[in-house]
């Protein structure tokens, strides 16, 4: 860690990765950091940084030698499972400081000698009390799958037998029962029904006969709006899907087909036209919204239909330490691998981890969220329609615009909000800064000033954007100028 990259680090305060010690407090309240650190997404403890007010105290040789061994000790005696920390001295304003850094862990949950089990709430922690949550950290370690667990009141009479035949005749290539094999050894065995002869979850999402009798919290819960705010009281078509996921999926993909517009795109009259949004990029979607949901969370998948986008918005933020970045690259995590292979052999599914970049390979616009928070994930897909036409008006707009700003002339309304450090600022910008970057430019070192009224009143402004809107406070955030501040900029240059 440089001394510029521990700079924006403290920039941006405590958060959930982040915690600022001004000295060493006590193994207790230190262990239980260490453990509510490797119970969430991992962090960085900072030693000698004043917890309240952010400003850099440092630690001497002899404090830093002996923080270093107790951190140690702790890490091994007083976490169990055991966890490793990595530590740093970063020299900063002529002061040192301690940086101890925790990976997420891969064995959760963790806990302290006590056998009391912490994890990061903000820049807080809290201790873990409800049995779900524990669940979700062996769920999170893959020690513990909810797919597999028997649902209670179901038996072999809830199974759909023609469902279960046509999944045998297409993966084994004959029926269930011409398999010389016990047929309850044998769906015991596929883990289709447990030991105590209960359908298993994925058993009953695949094969069962009405899979919402049992759990009716896991459908799909679909409404096409008039406008664009999900809190409009007017709707086209609202539905709510059940079944197994295999009928869900065919649901759901008729939903969209239906509420849809189906584009002539240069084919002839008699053709019956090409979806806005490529059908392609529709199936990986919603097939990954069934397959990698968190079935530990009792909510509903959603596909609400605007008239600028869709989005389908799945319970369960993204697992196994990925990230939006990883899972465009082609990364993937099965958080329900019994489901995921009964898809494979039943669907479209391929399980590479291919699906979302052959969505974005077809050209369809989308972004998504991964939001923590909330315990869900969304992708947001463009109407194709809606962006030809705001294409449309932007060029329209553009023209009438051009002839009325051929000199790019900023308002003066805007002129007289801004100081004379921020013009400075969006004049000398070139390409992305660090917050870092920008103060040492602008020859400030008052971090509470240049965040209040100097980079927040750009953003505000839209004079600026971040480079990564979806990690605010990432301490690799740089910032940059939008097409706004350009034209700023180059009427500053050239208006000195």
């Amino acid at each position: 860690m440089t001394a510029d990259q521990l700079q924006e680090i403290i920039l941006c305060g405590e958060t959930s990765t982040v915690q600022f010690k001004r000295q060493f407090t006590s193994n207790k309240q230190i262990a239980e950091e260490l453990v509510a650190f490797s119970n969430s997404k991992g962090g960085v403890l900072l030693f000698g940084i004043d917890d309240k007010t952010a400003q850099i105290i440092g630690l001497s040789f002899e404090q830093i030698q002996q923080l270093s061994h107790v951190i140690s000790t702790l890490a091994n005696d007083q976490i169990r499972p055991v966890i490793y920390v990595q530590t740093e001295v970063v020299k900063i304003q002529e002061k040192h400081v301690l940086a101890v850094t925790v990976q997420e862990g891969i064995n959760k949950p963790y806990k302290d000698l006590t056998g009391q089990i912490w994890i990061k709430q903000g820049s807080d922690k809290r201790r873990i009390t409800e049995n779900a949550e524990l669940l979700g950290l062996f769920q999170q370690s893959q020690q513990y799958f909810p797919e597999l667990q028997g649902v209670p009141d179901t038996s072999l009479k809830d199974i759909d037998t023609q469902a279960l035949d046509r999944f045998f005749n297409r993966t084994y290539g004959r029926p269930v029962d011409a398999i010389d094999v016990p047929k309850d050894r044998l769906l015991r065995n596929l883990h289709i029904i447990n030991a105590n002869g209960e359908l298993t979850l994925a058993g009953l999402l695949f094969f069962g006969r009405e899979p919402q009798m049992f759990v009716p919290q896991f459908v799909i819960k679909a409404v096409s709006f008039y406008g664009n705010s999900i809190g409009g009281t007017q709707y086209r078509d609202s539905k709510d899907i059940d079944g197994t996921i295999p009928e869900m999926f065919e649901q759901g993909m008729s939903f969209l087909k239906s509420n849809l517009h189906s584009l002539q795109n240069g084919q002839n009259f008699n053709s019956i036209g090409i979806l806005e949004i490529s059908e392609i990029a529709l199936e990986e979607i919603l097939q990954n919204a069934l397959v990698h949901r968190d079935y530990l969370w009792p909510a509903a998948i959603r596909l609400l239909i605007f008239e600028d986008r869709v989005e389908i918005i799945s319970p369960g933020c993204l697992g196994g330490h990925l990230t939006v970045e990883d899972i465009k690259a082609g990364a993937t995590y099965q958080r329900n691998p019994l489901i995921a292979e009964f898809c494979r052999k039943t669907m479209i599914f391929r399980g590479l981890g291919s699906g979302i970049i052959r969505a974005l390979n077809e050209g369809a616009k989308m972004s998504f969220v991964d939001n923590e928070s909330a315990n869900q994930f969304s992708v947001v897909i463009q109407r194709q329609n809606t962006t030809q036409a705001s294409a449309n008006t932007t060029q329209v707009t553009t023209q009438v615009t051009t002839q009325v700003t051929d000199n790019k002339i900023p308002s003066q309304q805007l002129l007289s909000n801004l100081s004379s450090t921020l013009q400075k600022m969006i004049k000398v910008m070139d390409g992305e800064c660090s917050r870092v970057e920008l103060m040492k430019i602008l020859q400030l070192n008052n971090y509470s000033h240049f965040n209040q009224n100097i980079l927040n009143k750009a953003l505000r402004l839209t004079l600026i954007e971040k480079t990564q809107p979806q990690s605010p406070n990432s301490p690799t955030q740089k910032y940059r100028l939008t097409e706004k501040g350009l034209q700023l900029q180059e009427y500053l240059r050239t208006n000195p």
